[in-house]
């Protein structure tokens, strides 16, 4: 049986032992409670490292902390806790990891070799060199570290003909020659940052988001980054990834002076242009032009975000049918981008005003600008028998009503339309053309109250056509074979 500290203490006064051999008892006591933590650290690093075998680093890492927190000076639990942040990419973790176990062992080459590994990544060719040089001082023959030594000179020149390069503006030059140099040192902010400077300068603009993002999670406290990239982000119209970066620069500065305006700004905006395009899919098409309208009096400068407002007034008015104000904000929207859904749109309010010709060119400038877009393409070809069809029969137009009317309105408008020219109504050659518009307007009813006949005619066909060969309606035959002969027009309506 165990005895505690106390115990022992009674134990000795109860025995008269002298303080020698009661400091010999608690030496005993203590030797016992370290080797327990010594075991409980053991199976840490046990644990860890099956973990770490199964690739499994949260889990691998939860361990090493664990006997990094037993034992703080255990320079094999930091030297592993070190390699698992390594591959987790935490640069700075790692970096401080096998310091301190250099710090305890300075001996220990593997550590130094590691960290000189690091440094190497992370642009830092100085300290790299001071530690591989270390290493092969004792090891001269290692060849990994002698590879990696290689490349540091070269790197070198490599970083000096960039800086060259972008002084005299090749930019291009100098995107290529950074690349390859991140292929050696992919944790340099520094690096990483100059090529995104220099994707600005070439107008590649998405490929300088995606290194200044690299940025900040190396960096992890960069307001300045975090301004940078949500700023960039809103001049390409990408609200939603802005306002989602400038708020990562207010968790580290909730009053920061640049960030705190802007994002009062960007919500507004953001929140407009979601609603109109929430708005949009729901159909409510009023709200939807409401809530961009919205987002244009918030922002009047940055084009993109313009835009997106216009872009979305644009598909908003086309889908209300209001094909007038549809073209204009079509326009001003291609006026800033000519992107290939608006020109569809563009073209459905041309289709709608009846201007084919113009819907034509906007569906073969998409195609052109994406020639797999299927809406495009689509579009195109009906356009196309629009047009064709516009050269014969308008059966909406005969009977005036909106290519939305429902059939009772499509028979309401035939019954007056029938009782208006009626050719009993006239005499003469108004007869005759009393009754080319008569037939027309039976053919009229014919198509539009018969779904599979409209779905033809509203595609570009006419399901009427005597050039179709169809056996359907008039075609070849008597239009008035179903009136008594002798006087063909002599029914009676019943307009209710």
């Amino acid at each position: 049986m165990v005895m505690s500290v106390l115990e022992m203490a009674q134990f000795a006064q109860e025995k008269k032992l002298t303080g020698f051999l009661l400091l010999l008892i608690l030496d005993l006591f203590l030797d016992g409670a370290e080797s327990a933590t010594q075991a409980e650290i053991n199976r840490h690093l046990e644990m860890g490292r099956d973990y770490l075998a199964r690739n499994q680093l949260a889990d691998a890492l939860t361990h090493y902390h664990a006997a990094v927190e037993g034992d703080p000076s255990n320079y094999l639990a930091l030297f592993h806790r070190g390699t698992v942040y390594y591959a987790l990419g935490k640069a700075r973790n790692c970096l401080s990891d096998f310091s301190r176990v250099l710090e305890i062992k300075p001996d220990f080459s593997m550590a130094r070799g590691q960290r000189g590994i690091v440094y190497l990544r992370l642009g830092d060719f100085d300290s790299a060199e001071i530690d591989f040089h270390t290493v092969l001082l004792d090891e001269p023959y290692n060849e990994d570290v002698n590879y990696l030594y290689s490349k540091i000179d070269p790197a070198r020149e490599q970083w000096e003909s960039i800086e060259e390069l972008r002084a005299r503006g090749d930019y291009r030059t100098s995107i290529a020659f950074l690349t390859q140099l991140l292929e050696i040192s992919p944790w340099c902010a520094k690096f990483r940052e100059t090529r995104a400077d220099c994707y600005i300068k070439e107008n590649d603009v998405l490929s300088a988001v995606s290194d200044l993002r690299s940025v900040n999670r190396l960096s992890q406290d960069s307001t300045a980054g975090y301004f940078r990239l949500a700023e960039l982000l809103y001049n390409l119209g990408h609200t939603a990834d802005a306002l989602k970066e400038i708020r990562e620069c207010l968790k580290l500065d909730p009053e920061h002076k640049d960030c705190f305006p802007f994002y009062k700004k960007l919500k507004k905006v953001e929140k407009a242009l979601s609603d109109a395009q929430q708005f949009l899919d729901e159909r409510q098409f009023v709200e939807c032009v409401e809530s961009a309208e919205k987002a244009l009096k918030f922002e009047t400068e940055i084009p993109m975000v313009m835009f997106s407002a216009k872009q979305l007034l644009c598909s908003c008015h086309v889908k209300e049918e209001q094909f007038t104000q549809a073209v204009t904000r079509c326009r001003e929207a291609l006026e800033l981008h000519k992107d290939p859904s608006v020109l569809c749109d563009r073209a459905e309010a041309f289709i709608g005003t009846e201007m084919f010709d113009d819907a034509i060119k906007d569906y073969q400038a998409a195609i052109n600008i994406d020639e797999h877009l299927q809406r495009a393409k689509e579009g195109l070809e009906r356009a196309k028998r629009l047009q064709k069809q516009s050269e014969r029969r308008d059966y909406y137009k005969i009977l005036n009503v909106k290519r939305t009317a429902t059939k009772q309105e499509v028979i309401k408008a035939y019954r007056k339309a029938a009782q208006k020219w009626h050719p009993d109504n006239f005499q003469g050659d108004e007869k005759k053309i009393a009754e080319k518009k008569f037939i027309d307007i039976a053919a009229a009813k014919e198509v539009l109250t018969d779904p599979e006949k409209r779905q033809q005619f509203d595609n570009g066909e006419d399901p009427l056509d005597p050039e179709g060969g169809s056996q359907h309606g008039f075609r070849g035959g008597n239009p008035f074979h179903h009136f008594h002969h002798g006087s063909p027009f002599q029914f009676k309506f019943h307009f209710n």
